[in-house]
């Protein structure tokens, strides 16, 4: 038997009545299986030639590789993991996550890849989900939401595995790639904003301190009351969810009644806050005036609407997958991070 021929035999007769083997690609285009396989799956050493006779014959035959078989020789499983470092329930109701997950889920379809998600909470369920990613079950990873506890940028890094945060790392961001938004940069402008407006005694509740954005929109309120010459005390931390926003809200009007403005690290936050003010007869923004942070759908419906801070997350997520792409093509070698701006979109609560 030849692999380079020319020559086209008719299509085995389907004696067994199954569907159409390996064996009966290699016949028809006239190569040994070792190089029908290769063709298929994408290996190398394959001739140009062989390689249209073997192609020729899966679209006569209508054959269907074997995901497995392509996988021992590409090593590659062509699925790449959305890594999620928190509570399910919080997952699956938070628009950050849903609109990350559509937008990566978007861009590596089309490149035929499988977006495999990995939700895990801190001990046992973070441990499982650090063996399967040592385990090379998926070709890459792009992290979102992680926290300085979970450490996996240095996971990721000492195992090689092409990887991309949404959202600057604790460590190692020499190390892996990310996309960020300039989160004390927000935090700046949504205090000076309440600053122009009159308001002294501007109070935060801010995200968790075990997150590089729930710390940097700090800073950046720190910053800007710092600048103006007033007190930086005000300060509750929260947990993103509209429920912690809530609690925050009420735990800091508790230790400082006399406020005139918060600035909110998240507009889940915000709408918690919000029904909070509302419940103690303070009129927002008459008596007290606020500002959140992403703009995904829920400040244009609370009451009254939020002025927030857009947060790109779209845009974010695509550049992220659009990273990973690279590093898995190989033409991405150097970490890199690209920053995006938050934009300032102006409602009634503020």
């Amino acid at each position: 038997m030849v692999d380079d021929t020319d020559a086209h035999p008719e299509p085995p007769s389907a004696g067994t009545g199954g569907s159409p083997t390996l064996e009966e690609v290699a016949r028809l285009a006239g190569v040994s299986r070792a190089t029908a396989s290769r063709a298929i799956n994408g290996g190398s050493r394959v001739s140009a030639r062989a390689q249209q006779a073997v192609d020729d014959a899966v679209r006569r035959l209508g054959y269907t590789p074997n995901p497995a078989a392509r996988s021992l020789v590409t090593r590659r499983t062509d699925s790449v993991a959305l890594v999620v470092p928190e509570p399910d329930e919080r997952v699956f109701s938070d628009p950050f996550f849903a609109r990350t997950l559509h937008v990566v889920t978007s861009v590596l379809s089309a490149r035929d890849l499988q977006v495999v998600l990995l939700i895990a909470q801190p001990g046992d369920e973070e441990h499982r989900m650090l063996r399967y990613l040592r385990g090379r079950h998926i070709d890459g990873a792009i992290v979102v939401s992680h926290h300085r506890s979970d450490s996996l940028s240095d996971h990721l890094a000492a195992l090689g595995l092409p990887c991309t945060f949404i959202g600057r790392p604790w460590t190692s961001t020499d190390r892996v790639s990310y996309v960020d938004t300039d989160n004390r940069a927000g935090g700046r402008e949504a205090t000076r904003l309440l600053l122009d407006r009159g308001c002294r005694r501007i109070g935060t509740v801010a995200g968790p301190a075990d997150m590089t954005a729930g710390r940097d929109r700090l800073e950046g309120w720190r910053e800007a009351l710092g600048d103006a010459g007033l007190p930086t005390d005000a300060v509750v931390h929260g947990d993103f969810t509209e429920l912690g926003g809530a609690d925050a809200c009420a735990a800091l009007l508790d230790a400082h009644p006399d406020l005139d403005g918060i600035v909110v690290a998240s507009d889940l936050m915000a709408s918690g806050a919000l029904r909070v003010l509302s419940a103690q007869g303070r009129r927002v923004p008459t008596d007290l005036a606020v500002t959140g942070y992403d703009d995904l759908g829920i400040a244009e419906h609370t009451d009254p609407p939020l002025t927030t801070l857009r947060n790109p997350i779209g845009e974010m997520a695509e550049e992220a997958a659009r990273l990973l792409l690279e590093q898995l093509d190989g033409g991405l070698t150097l970490p890199r991070r690209v920053i995006f701006s938050p934009t300032l979109v102006r409602r009634a609560s503020a």
